[in-house]
């Protein structure tokens, strides 16, 4: 059974009926107006800086693994770990998230569990172990949020012990299926990424679920923001939520090389997805049997969230667009520089690779 959608979710049957909730830009930044109105120059996209930079090889990445994948070089490899860590720490260290490493090759019971089953089993990387003996067929995972919801399956915690805050960071696989033909160049649509994940389980309170959902929000557009990152949030609609969340917010952040071709040329710029915040109510806590214990003695089923903290390299799009300078070097946002041995801009290596 799917997810019923909370009773205040606009109605729509797919994309096109989300609702702008807000938007955010640095100051003297108009995502309105086109990059080139902007900067008084007109912008490479992420491609062509990648490629000028020397920041990633897609040719040798398709060659080892077909299409969608890549390998990040040089100083891309540490902007992308940059970005990370900066991530991650913020979460642990600002907001006393419970760091955790969580398995990324699952058994099916966990898929099934988090509702990432069977809807989007066609999403999912399998691993047939029971066709050779092992007992057990392995997946994928396509985020951290299913090793984190699967760490307490089974369990009756203390109400005590809520609400429980864990992040992780791991390697996400997706097979992108029905995706052909949609984004094939670049960074956006990938078969294999790196992301910071938040996840909370709490009482089972609405009025609890919707405070946590606020503030986990709000850890994120703290991490955007400090990055310069134009961005807006939409309140997706009934016909966008997915079959497991009862709320969902999307984060899209805005990437100056995407969209159509404008009078000067240059690309219009438009939004791109990058982070989702999800309530689920107790749908994944009811597959997982995950309960607590209130002062009474009674047992419930919690409720649980989970929103991105950062995906890369797909936030890296925005970060090379948005502060790339007119000739052709890239600043380093201010937090990130400590994870990159202090420097301040990206420039083209002296020796690239052969």
């Amino acid at each position: 059974m799917p997810q019923p959608p909370a009773a205040d979710i606009p109605r729509g049957a797919d994309a096109s009926g989300n609702v702008e909730l807000r938007t955010w830009h640095p100051a003297g930044f108009n995502p309105a107006k086109s990059f080139t109105a902007n900067k008084g120059f007109a912008p490479k996209t992420h491609l062509e800086l990648v490629r000028d930079l020397g920041l990633a090889d897609f040719e040798r990445g398709v060659k080892m693994g077909g299409t969608r994948h890549y390998i990040l070089t040089g100083m891309g490899m540490r902007l992308h770990q940059a970005v990370l860590r900066y991530a991650f720490d913020h979460m642990v260290e600002k907001h006393g998230f419970t760091a955790m490493g969580v398995p990324v090759i699952v058994r099916e019971e966990c898929m099934q569990g988090t509702g990432f089953f069977p809807f989007g089993r066609e999403q999912a990387y399998h691993v047939e172990e029971s066709a050779r003996g092992g007992g057990h067929d392995l997946f994928l995972t396509g985020t951290g949020e299913v090793g984190l919801m699967g760490i307490h399956a089974d369990e009756i915690l203390p109400e005590s012990a809520l609400p429980l805050t864990y992040t992780t960071v791991s390697t996400c696989f997706r097979r992108e299926a029905g995706a052909a033909g949609k984004d094939t160049a670049g960074l956006y649509r990938i078969h294999q990424f790196d992301k910071v994940e938040q996840v909370v389980v709490c009482r089972a309170d609405e009025a609890e679920s919707r405070a946590w959902h606020t503030k986990m929000l709000g850890f994120v557009e703290e991490i955007l923001q400090s990055l310069d990152l134009p961005y807006r949030l939409l309140q997706c609609c009934t016909g966008d939520l997915g079959m497991k969340n009862e709320d969902m917010v999307d984060v899209e952040c805005w990437m100056p090389g995407r969209g159509d071709a404008g009078s000067d040329g240059s690309p219009t710029g438009e939004y791109g997805e990058t982070h989702s915040a999800s309530r689920l109510g107790d749908y994944q806590c009811r597959r997982l049997n995950l309960r607590y214990k209130d002062a009474e003695g009674r047992t419930h089923h919690a409720y649980a969230l989970n929103n991105t903290v950062i995906a890369s390299p797909r936030v890296l799009i925005p970060l090379l667009e948005i502060h790339q300078n007119a000739d052709g070097t890239v600043n380093i946002p201010e937090p990130l520089r400590i994870h990159m041995g202090g420097r301040t801009r990206i420039e083209a290596p002296i020796k690239r690779m052969p």
